[in-house]
């Protein structure tokens, strides 16, 4: 009998970014690179897993911008040609790098792989990265969740209205995508506050995960800490992050991506090597990671890196895994004895860690799901959702306010670089209330207009601009992109009001910002419309 559960929460979001009036930019590479060095391995990992008939299953959170970028036939068609500038970079590294026996054979390494992504795209997957998701989890072999529409953070919000149809509007788009209501919802950033619970209780969710303080800080405090979930006031269940899991993961520094024989992620041929000799695989000349790496993190406090060993790398995939399996063992022994009860170790992780940052995570967790079936471990991976089997009472807990950023709360969300853009959200919220009270009956071109206003601020409420903005990476971008939607709903809300809709400008911003095809303006009201802000 097993002595505990383990559940690997696995979240893939990126903002949505369709550039129509440039052919290639740096922030399209994002999407690019997450389908290149994560998606597609991990879902390539998970087939083997699927085909080797192995038990187990994982959870897979897909946000809806990433959805929707993900049949975006623009953006597919872009890939592809994405994929090629690569394939004919990596060819060119093969003659520049011929005879030197430790950079040709990863040269040809990576040749061969971007050479099997194009045929993986393409020929296996039909382009559509969604449908194999959704094969896996008809298979039994991953649980697929959703996040908020524009994963928008909630607790910075004014009023119930524009949480409900955050969240209304990213189940439906999860609907549209999959055919079925998830049985879970990722709160974005972990961001958790009492007033989302009715939306997703009344919209069929069983779950959602928080950080591990708001449920450590529950009323009543959780008997069985964050080792079970408690049942809300709503009679949904929270899950908490176990912070040993993720430190064993996560950290750069003392988790396993940490480890000298793994791939180093900052040395790239995109900063390395002359821009004329890159040519076609660099966006307007600007210098971009483009996943050609021959370095091994070697030392972390040292600027020298040795050259990266793959077959090294492979088996310390393997050790790593072994190593996570006896930690999860250990700790489920021990607190399955404290307790008196099976706990739950709930692991949640950004998927663009492995693949991406994390080059062999893929492959790290294909082995970790392979070994806990092989091994017969005394824990048992499962998803949230199949908790309730085994324990269908849980211990009635209000969650506390919380969110996964610095010091537990919104200050990544809310600081000095970004505080100013809430006085604007929160006066568009009220204005797009007002706007679907007063025009709820419109028709025609005053409705299109009326839902592409719904999605610039949609678009706009994402929490992707304040925490680029706080992280100062590329800030100027995260301002423009918050001002440009900002400035069209505005636009388009004046036009609406004065009864005159500029067609040109409306049919521009709809083939610019396609996403939610069929978003209803009228979701925004009339409801609640209160302060939910905390």
């Amino acid at each position: 009998m097993a002595k505990g559960f383990l559940s690997i929460v696995l979240h893939a979001h990126l903002p949505f970014v369709r550039h129509t009036d440039t052919q290639d930019c740096l922030e399209q590479r994002w999407l690019f690179q997450g389908i290149t060095e994560s998606y597609i391995p991990l879902l390539n990992s998970l087939s083997r897993l699927a085909e080797s008939d192995i038990p187990g299953r994982i959870t897979v959170s897909l946000s809806p911008p990433l959805l929707e970028m993900l049949q975006d036939p623009l953006l597919q068609e872009r890939y592809i040609r994405h994929l090629d500038h690569l394939i004919e970079l990596a060819d060119k590294e093969t003659l520049r790098v011929r005879g030197d026996i430790n950079l040709e054979p990863l040269a040809r390494m990576y040749l061969s792989k971007f050479k099997q992504t194009y045929l993986d795209y393409v020929d296996r997957f039909k382009c559509n990265l969604v449908q194999p998701w959704a094969a896996l989890e008809s298979e039994g072999y991953v649980e697929l969740i959703t996040s908020a529409a524009t994963h928008a953070y909630l607790p910075l919000m004014l009023t119930d209205a524009s949480i409900r149809v955050q969240v209304k509007t990213g189940l439906n788009a999860f609907r549209r995508h999959f055919g079925h209501t998830p049985k879970g919802f990722w709160l974005p950033e972990c961001a958790y506050i009492p007033h989302v619970e009715p939306v997703l209780k009344a919209e069929g969710v069983e779950y959602f995960i928080l950080e591990t303080h708001g449920l450590l800080f529950s009323t009543p405090r959780p008997r069985f800490g964050y080792h079970a979930p408690v049942a809300t006031p709503n009679g949904l269940l929270a899950f908490a992050r176990d912070p040993d899991c993720s430190k064993q993961v996560w950290s750069a520094d003392e988790g396993y991506p940490g480890d000298p024989w793994y791939r180093e992620f900052y040395r790239d041929v995109g900063y390395d090597l002359p821009l004329d000799y890159l040519g076609k695989a660099l966006p307007d000349g600007t210098r971009v990671p483009l996943g050609i790496k021959y370095y091994r993190v070697t030392d972390r406090k040292s600027d020298y890196k040795d050259f990266y060993r793959p077959d090294v790398a492979k088996h310390r995939a393997w050790e790593h895994a072994g190593s996570f399996m006896f930690w999860r063992n250990k700790e489920a022994e021990y607190w399955n004895e404290v307790y008196g009860r099976r706990p739950i170790m709930v692991a949640p992780y950004d998927a663009e860690l492995f693949g991406h940052w994390w080059y062999e995570g893929p492959l790290w967790l294909e082995n970790l799901i392979r070994r806990m079936a092989r091994e017969r471990q005394r824990v048992k991976l499962i998803s949230p959702s199949q908790y309730r089997e085994h324990y269908p009472v849980n211990q009635p807990a209000e969650p506390a306010v919380s969110g996964w950023g610095y010091k537990g709360y919104h200050e990544v969300w809310l600081e000095q670089s970004n505080h100013w853009i809430y006085r604007h959200l929160h006066h568009c919220e009220m204005r797009m209330a007002r706007l679907s009270e007063d025009f709820k009956h419109a028709k025609g071109l005053a409705q299109r207009a009326l839902n592409q206003a719904a999605r610039e601020l949609m678009l706009a409420q994402a929490s992707d601009w304040p925490f680029i903005m706080k992280a100062g990476t590329v800030y100027q971008y995260a301002v423009n992109r918050f001002v440009t939607h900002i400035g069209r709903f505005l636009r388009l809300a004046e036009q609406i009001q004065t009864g005159a809709v500029d067609p040109v400008f409306l049919k521009h911003l709809e083939q610019a910002d396609t996403i939610f095809p069929d978003l209803d303006f009228r979701v925004f009201g009339p409801g609640t419309v209160g302060a939910a802000s905390v």
